[in-house]
C-alpha cells in the first residue's frame, strides 16, 4: 500500500493531507485511474452478482462513479444513490433510471429528487454499497469528509461495503478509528480488490 501520514496523525490533520495529495492528480492520471479502478470492480463476482447497487454520485476530484452508473442502469441493473438531509444528519438511498433525474443538493453534490423511491434496508440485503472516502487502511477503516453520513447509514446496511481508492488513497498504517467507524468489506483500487476481513489483498470471493 502506498502513502502514510503515520498512526499518530488524527483525523484533521489526515483529511487536509489527503484533500491536498487528491487535489494535485493531473486530469490525465485521475481519468486513467479511475478507468483501472472500475475494470477491476467490474471483474469482482461480489460486485457482478449483486442485484442492486448503492454507490455515490461521484463530485469534483473523488473516484469517478458516473460512467459506472451509466453502464449500470444501461445493463437494467438496479442503482440507488443517496440524498442526505443535513438538519437530520441522515442519509438516504434513492433508486433511479437515469443521471438525468438528479438535481444539486448538498454542497451541490446530485441526488435524487425527494419523491424518488426510497429504498428498503429489506431490499439493500444482497447488494454493494459504493463507499467514497479520502483514505483506506488495509483492515477497511477510512477516513472521509467528517460528516458522518456514511457511518450511520452503513451501521445498519445489511450488503458488503467496498470502498473506491486511488493508490494514493492507500494507507500503509493503521488510521484512527472511532467508536461509530464502519470498515469496508472490500477495497477496489487500480490493482485489484482486496478483503479486508480476512487474508489481503485477495481477489474475488
Amino acid at each position: 500500500m502506498a502513502s502514510s501520514y503515520g498512526t499518530d496523525a488524527d483525523k484533521s490533520s489526515l483529511r487536509s493531507n489527503y484533500l491536498a495529495v487528491r487535489a494535485a492528480i493531473p486530469l490525465e492520471r485521475k481519468e486513467l485511474s479511475d478507468s483501472a479502478i472500475l475494470s477491476q470492480l467490474y471483474e469482482f463476482p461480489i460486485f457482478d452478482d449483486a442485484r442492486l447497487v448503492l454507490t455515490y454520485v461521484s463530485f469534483g476530484p473523488e473516484v469517478g462513479t458516473r460512467a459506472l452508473i451509466d453502464l449500470l442502469l444501461g445493463q437494467s441493473r438496479r442503482v440507488a444513490v443517496p440524498r442526505v438531509n443535513r438538519a437530520a444528519h441522515t442519509m438516504t438511498f434513492h433508486e433511479i433510471s437515469s443521471l438525468d433525474e438528479l438535481e444539486p443538493g448538498t454542497m451541490g453534490i446530485l441526488e435524487p429528487a425527494p419523491d424518488a423511491p426510497a429504498v428498503s434496508v429489506e431490499e439493500m440485503v444482497g447488494s454493494v454499497c459504493l463507499v467514497p472516502g479520502l483514505v483506506f487502511d488495509g483492515a477497511g477503516h477510512r477516513v472521509g469528509y467528517g460528516g458522518g453520513y456514511y457511518d450511520r447509514f452503513l451501521a445498519f446496511y445489511p450488503g458488503d461495503k467496498v470502498g473506491l481508492a486511488r493508490t494514493t488513497m492507500l494507507s500503509s498504517n493503521p488510521l484512527p478509528v472511532g467508536p461509530l467507524d464502519v470498515p469496508m468489506d472490500y477495497v477496489a483500487h487500480e490493482g485489484g480488490v482486496w478483503n479486508c476481513r480476512g487474508s489481503w489483498p485477495a481477489r474475488g470471493a
